[in-house]
């Protein structure tokens, strides 16, 4: 407690400089009044000294330094006066406004405004000349003026905090925005290789494990032949998503995102993989021939879809057959890959569920629908259809 209410440096010095001038005044007989009814020199240095302790709590207990200072004021109005002491009170007034309360902030001005009026009107009263303003004047001087001034500096750093909280406010939402971006990016470079990656592979895993388990030389010939297609593809795949990456690249010539017209490509790289496992894959396109174009990002999420439900069914559907079926119905781009539901023997490959995952979230970034499950067929065995539409207005993708 005691340490709480311990001068700082600033109020120790103004205190010092106060009691020290005031001395040095007394010592050469400079008083700001005399007539008063304790005359004797001495009695001017009392409230000197009240008024340099005041100086002290200026800041650790700003209401009771005012208090001390008022009543050190007062008492100094009945001796001869020491100019020391009325410059400390318009510091401890000042002092009071600063770093008092609020309320204590609020009120000091005016009141002191107030006491400054009634008192030009008394002494104008009393006196009946126009030198009485002149007293109206000092007192404003002594208490309305410091008031004021504290109210000035206060609201200044008020502004001052404010602007610091609201600039680290603002840098809090931009390191949260830049984690956030940063997260939406990693998040869209896993699908991006996912996609890219995962048929290739699973083709490869498929293939090495019908050549290990069957020893036939023109099996293991052909597997190992689908094998280095799949490899060669994949590490070109790879090699593209890595140059979109490095940063500061030489090769600045923009790379050109797959569209739905390359779709008989990968339907013929499908149906080559797949064949072992007996699929069958084939396009069924219904749109309009004069229809207008895509926007590439449509594109983009179409044909990513179609190329993970034909990897999806590359490693878990039955043998029989897999259709990929485009169609537009006004504003909506609907796509659908559906495939036989079971099990099939010979090898597959493990699924790790971010497909589906991947295909939703790039559907939800255009605001579409997405569905994905088992369901009846119309020769009564089950099919896994996966179905999407993306709207096909920029407006409508933005919302």
């Amino acid at each position: 407690m005691l340490t709480s209410i311990r001068p700082d440096r600033d109020a120790v010095v103004l205190a010092v400089s106060g009691l020290l001038g005031g001395l040095l005044l007394w010592l050469l007989g400079l008083h700001t009044q005399g007539g008063h009814p304790f005359s004797a020199p001495w009695v001017t240095l009392v409230p000197l000294t009240a008024m340099a302790a005041a100086e002290l709590l200026r800041r650790n207990a700003p209401r009771t330094a005012l208090t001390v200072g008022a009543l050190a004021l007062v008492a100094d109005q009945f001796t001869r006066g020491s100019l020391a002491t009325i410059l400390m009170f318009t510091d401890v007034m000042y002092a009071a406004v600063l770093y008092g309360t609020p309320a204590a902030s609020r009120r000091l001005p005016v009141a002191t405004l107030l006491v400054t009026v009634a008192s030009t009107i008394g002494f104008l009263a009393w006196f009946r000349k126009p030198e009485a303003l002149l007293i109206g004047l000092v007192i404003g001087l002594v208490s309305f003026i410091p008031a004021l001034t504290g109210v000035s500096v206060r609201s200044h750093r008020t502004a001052a905090e404010a602007a610091r909280l609201a600039a680290a406010q603002t840098a809090r939402l931009a390191e949260m925005d830049r984690t956030q971006a940063v997260i939406a990016e990693r998040a869209r470079m896993a699908r991006e290789l996912h996609d890219m990656v995962a048929g290739h592979l699973s083709a490869v895993a498929i293939h090495s494990t019908a050549a290990l388990s069957i020893d036939e030389p023109e099996t293991s010939r052909n597997a190992l032949k689908v094998i280095r297609e799949n490899s060669v593809e994949g590490l070109a795949e790879m090699r593209r998503l890595i140059g979109l990456l490095r940063e500061g690249g030489q090769d600045d010539a923009p790379v050109a995102a797959p569209t739905l017209a390359a779709l008989d490509t990968l339907i013929e790289q499908t149906n080559a993989n797949g064949a072992s496992g007996g699929l069958v894959c084939t396009l069924e396109d219904t749109r309009d021939p004069g229809a207008d174009a895509l926007p590439t990002p449509v594109e983009l999420a179409a044909y990513r879809i179609v190329q993970e439900s034909l990897t999806n069914a590359l490693k878990h559907a039955a043998p029989g057959p897999v259709v990929v079926r485009l169609g537009r119905a006004g504003e909506l781009l609907t796509v659908e890959v559906t495939s036989v539901f079971g099990s099939r023997t010979g090898p597959t490959a493990p699924g790790s569920g971010a497909g589906l995952v991947g295909m939703r979230e790039r559907v939800a970034l255009l605001g579409g629908a997405f569905g994905a499950g088992a369901e009846p067929g119309r020769d009564g065995a089950k099919i896994w259809r996966v179905r999407a539409e993306l709207p096909v207005r920029e407006r409508e993708m933005r919302e």
